[in-house]
């Protein structure tokens, strides 16, 4: 779907194109103060950010946070798919990962996973083979093109988005995803396509979501995003929401995706909890 979103990124027409336009120079967003409570309900902190593309206007809870970056965590998983996609790494979302032989605690994740499992169970044994296959040379180049937040990838080339130097604001999350949704990041039609269909949370006869969590764990604390959009008819909103909480937290796994809903819901862009039918049954993911 072809949405009219005009996020302060200029169009892009090659790879080579320039990267958005830095988040000062983005439009004022709205504070929606009256609905504070929800993410205050939580007892975290952290912001969330919605570009309503039907009406052109960039609307945040706690949007003082809107420029802030942090660790992106998982989900720089979007953009680790499209550059193993567009560099043939994987061929398409059907693509086998081979499992490392590692046990891990998840024991979902002690297997092989084609793309498609690997990104809904956000399995970062699966990413990290990913990344390595990339290489630091075909990924700092692709990170450079589309401009992804600060493009520092520090840390080693499977661990910089997980523990390294990478970090992203809510708005810039938002600017990203505004282009995937658009088909204007440097990446063929069929790579972007590919993303889009691996990114489905929920699809239903009204709506379409699309989205990916992060769970970022630092020795000051931690860090948990859900970010993506919504799609009904003609309108989309492109939402980052980002929560930040002490070392002994363990619920943000529910929380994210709470906050997320309840300011979407109370913008309209999603129905209330009892009218939605889930398309997957959704993996719980860090």
């Amino acid at each position: 779907m072809a949405v009219g979103v005009a996020v302060g990124a200029p169009a892009v027409g090659s790879a080579t194109s320039a990267p958005p336009v830095p988040p000062k120079a983005a439009a004022p967003i709205e504070e929606r103060a009256d609905l504070r409570a929800i993410i205050d309900s939580t007892g975290f902190s952290g912001t969330v950010l919605v570009y309503d593309a039907g009406r052109d206007r960039w609307l945040g809870v706690n949007a003082d946070g809107a420029d802030r970056r942090r660790l992106p965590a998982s989900t720089f998983k979007i953009l680790n798919s499209l550059i193993a996609l567009e560099t043939g790494v994987l061929r398409d979302e059907h693509t086998v990962i081979p499992w490392d032989h590692v046990t891990h605690r998840r024991k979902e994740l002690n297997r092989d996973l084609e793309l498609v499992d690997a990104f809904r169970l956000s399995a970062l044994p699966h990413y990290r083979e990913i990344a390595r296959r990339i290489g630091p040379e075909r990924m700092k180049d692709f990170v450079g093109r589309v401009g992804y937040g600060n493009r520092d990838l520090s840390g080693g080339i499977d661990s910089f988005w997980v523990n390294g130097g990478m970090r992203i604001s809510p708005r810039e999350q938002v600017v990203f995803l505004a282009r995937l949704l658009r088909g204007e990041l440097p990446f063929s039609t069929r790579t972007m396509e590919m993303v889009r269909r691996i990114m489905i949370v929920e699809e239903t006869p009204s709506y379409t979501l699309r989205a990916k969590t992060g769970w970022g764990i630092l020795p000051q604390g931690h860090v948990g995003w859900w970010v993506g959009w919504v799609e009904s008819g003609t309108s989309a909103y492109v939402f980052a929401t980002v929560l930040e909480g002490p070392p002994e937290t363990t619920s943000f796994g529910k929380a994210r995706q709470h906050v997320t809903r309840a300011v979407l819901r109370a913008l309209g862009a999603l129905p209330a909890p009892e009218e939605r039918r889930s398309r997957v049954g959704a993996p719980k993911t860090p």
